[in-house]
């Protein structure tokens, strides 16, 4: 979900947005089951619901709402699932009566709202007590991914940095908003390699595949491809074989609005 400022066209990429699910990542579900069970959710609201995939596997355990600044990524939702209960939205100014949801939750959508804690604070306000919220998303900060997009695309690591608060921030944003429990609860991991020129068949691998592509230039999401097929053809001059990896880790972080045992 695109803040109005975000330079990502997602209403132009978002008939294929949904390709980037092929593989993964692992354990989203488990995570939004854990939390939805917990707290017995009757409604859940996803922020930055985007093509509505991740509600899709919620879908008969709740009455699902989805937000999302992208009026194409919310075409794409409504084809998936009539019973989402669909709008457009900004995060900072979330249009729910307060105390209205037992769940909240965003993944993998933070770096583009306009200010995590905004949307923090909104989000404390339309739970209910014992409600809880839950974040997932990238933390480049740990240092733990390895990414080819990042060793071959120049900039793509440090403009990250800069675009994706860290969970540790994150969790002390929620605690000095009235957060309890805070934790980081588990994470969910993105694990391919490609073997060779088989990256070219990585949907993330357009210039519209994903905001770290999408956010380069031209010229430099040409320099990127360049630099990938010139050590494809160093690999195939020494008689070898190059991975290009993508472990990608997701942690998950929950919080609870108090009132109630969870």
């Amino acid at each position: 979900m695109p803040s109005p400022l975000s330079s990502v066209a997602y209403d132009e990429v978002a008939r294929l947005y949904d390709l980037r699910y092929t593989a993964g990542p692992q354990g989203v579900a488990e995570i939004l089951g854990s939390c939805a069970g917990r707290v017995r959710a009757a409604r859940i609201l996803e922020v930055g619901c985007g093509t509505g995939h991740w509600l899709g596997l919620l879908q008969g355990s709740a009455e699902l709402y989805g937000l999302d600044y992208s009026s194409g990524m919310l075409a794409q939702a409504r084809v998936k699932s009539g019973t989402f209960h669909l709008c457009r939205g900004e995060a900072s100014r979330l249009p729910f009566a307060p105390s209205s949801f037992d769940f909240i939750y965003c993944i993998h959508a933070i770096q583009h709202f306009n200010g995590p804690d905004n949307f923090i604070k909104q989000a404390f306000g339309l739970l209910r007590p014992g409600g809880v919220l839950t974040i997932i998303g990238m933390d480049p900060h740990l240092g733990q991914d390895s990414w080819y997009v990042y060793d071959y695309f120049p900039g793509t690591r440090e403009r990250d940095l800069r675009r994706y608060p860290s969970s540790k921030a994150l969790l002390g944003l929620m605690g000095e908003t009235g957060f309890v429990g805070c934790e980081h609860l588990s994470s969910a991991r993105l694990q391919q390699d490609f073997a060779g020129v088989e990256v070219f068949h990585d949907p993330i691998l357009r210039k519209d595949g994903a905001s770290q592509l999408s956010l380069l230039s031209d010229d430099e999401f040409a320099v990127g491809m360049a630099r990938i097929r010139e050590a494809l053809g160093r690999a195939a001059a020494g008689g070898g074989e190059i991975i290009f990896p993508a472990h990608i880790s997701l942690p998950g972080l929950i919080g609870f609005v108090p009132g109630k045992e969870v």
